[in-house]
C-alpha cells in the first residue's frame, strides 16, 4: 500500500499565506531612507504578512485538527522577527571572529569561482 509521492512532500511556504508583504529590496537605498525619515514614529509597518485569524494552509497536516490560524505579531515572541537578518560580528580585531568569518567567506567565493571558470 503506496501513497502517492505528493502526499509526502512539505506544503509550499508560498501557500502558507495567500497576501503579499512589501517587500523593502524592491526599494532604492535611498528610497528606502528617506521613507523611513517621512513615515510617523506611530504608523509602523506590520511585521507580519498575514493578518490575525488568516487560515493557514498546508501547515496542519493532521486528519482530524482544527485549521491554524495566524496570531497578532505581539503575540509572537521578539526574536522570530531577526531570523531572517545577517548575522553581524563584532569587530575584534586582527585574527578574531569577524576576520576568520569574512576570510571564510572571501575562499568560498574564490573557490566557486574558480570551479565556475574551469567548466567554461
Amino acid at each position: 500500500m503506496s501513497l502517492p509521492f505528493r502526499a509526502l512532500q512539505r506544503p509550499q511556504f508560498r501557500s502558507l499565506c495567500r497576501t503579499r508583504g512589501f517587500a523593502a529590496s524592491r526599494l532604492s537605498h535611498s528610497n528606502a531612507t528617506e521613507k523611513s525619515k517621512k513615515l510617523p514614529a506611530a504608523a509602523t509597518l506590520p511585521q507580519s504578512s498575514c493578518a490575525k485569524d488568516t487560515v493557514i494552509t498546508g501547515v496542519n497536516y493532521l486528519k482530524g485538527q482544527p485549521p491554524v490560524l495566524a496570531r497578532a505579531d505581539e503575540e509572537y515572541p521578539e526574536w522570530l522577527w531577526t531570523i531572517l537578518q545577517p548575522k553581524v560580528w563584532p569587530e575584534d580585531g586582527p585574527g578574531g571572529k569577524a576576520e576568520r568569518v569574512r576570510r571564510r567567506q572571501e575562499n568560498k567565493q574564490r573557490i566557486k569561482d574558480r570551479n565556475f571558470m574551469s567548466t567554461q
